[in-house]
C-alpha cells in the first residue's frame, strides 16, 4: 500500500500514529549495539505478549519514566514496594508478572553483562555480528536458540516469538516485507 508520502511500508505499519510510523522508518530493524537501547527492547517486548506492539510503543515514555531510563542496574534492585508502585502506575501496563520478570531479567541481563563484557557482545555473537534477512516468520531456530539459553539463565517472558520480535527491532533480523521502501537492509535512513 502506497502511502501519502510515496513510500509503500510494511502492512503493519499504522499511517494514522505518526509514533509507529516513525518507530517503522527509523528503528524497526536499524542494528541497535547500545545495551541500555537493547536492554529498553527486551524489556519493552516482554510487556508485548499477548497485546500489540502498537499499544507498548504509545506507552514507551511512560515505561521509560517508571523504569529509570531503562537502567537495568537499577531495575535490578527493584523491591516490592517499587513493584507494587509500578502495578499502580497508569502509564503503563500493569501485570505483576511482567514487573517481576523485568526485574529479574534486569538481573540476568547484568550477569550476561559481566560474563560477555556487554549484552550487545552476547546477543550479536549468535550471528557472528551480521544481520539476517527474512521475512514471514514469527519464529526460527535462530530465536529458539536464543530464547532456550535466556530460560535458562532465568529470563521470563522470553519465548522463541518474543525474541523473535526482539531480534527484529534490535536488527539481528531485517524483516521489512517485500514491496516496503527499507525492503533492503541498505535502504533503511539512518
Amino acid at each position: 500500500m502506497e502511502w501519502k508520502d510515496g513510500h509503500t511500508r510494511c502492512r503493519w505499519a499504522n499511517p494514522d500514529n505518526p509514533r509507529y510510523l516513525a518507530y517503522h522508518d527509523h528503528e524497526w530493524g536499524v542494528p541497535v549495539h547500545e545495551d541500555r537501547k537493547l536492554f529498553e527492547m527486551l524489556i519493552l517486548e516482554g510487556f508485548q505478549a499477548g497485546l500489540s506492539w502498537e499499544c507498548v510503543l504509545n506507552k514507551r515514555e511512560a515505561f521509560r519514566q517508571a523504569f529509570d531510563d531503562f537502567d537495568w542496574e537499577k531495575v535490578a534492585v527493584y523491591e516490592a514496594e517499587k513493584c507494587a508502585a509500578l502495578a499502580q502506575d497508569p502509564g503503563i501496563i500493569r501485570n505483576r508478572r511482567k514487573i517481576a520478570a523485568a526485574v529479574g531479567n534486569a538481573r540476568v541481563f547484568a550477569a550476561i553483562r559481566e560474563e560477555y563484557g556487554s549484552f550487545d557482545a552476547y546477543l550479536w555473537h549468535w550471528t557472528d555480528g551480521r544481520t539476517i534477512c527474512e521475512t514471514g516468520r514469527a519464529t526460527s531456530p535462530l530465536s529458539d536458540a536464543i530464547s532456550a539459553d535466556l530460560q535458562k539463565r532465568g529470563m521470563k517472558f522470553v519465548g522463541s516469538t518474543i525474541v523473535y520480535a526482539y531480534l527484529q527491532a534490535v536488527g539481528v533480523l531485517w524483516s521489512h516485507e517485500p514491496g516496503c521502501f527499507l525492503q533492503e537492509p541498505s535502504s533503511q535512513n539512518p
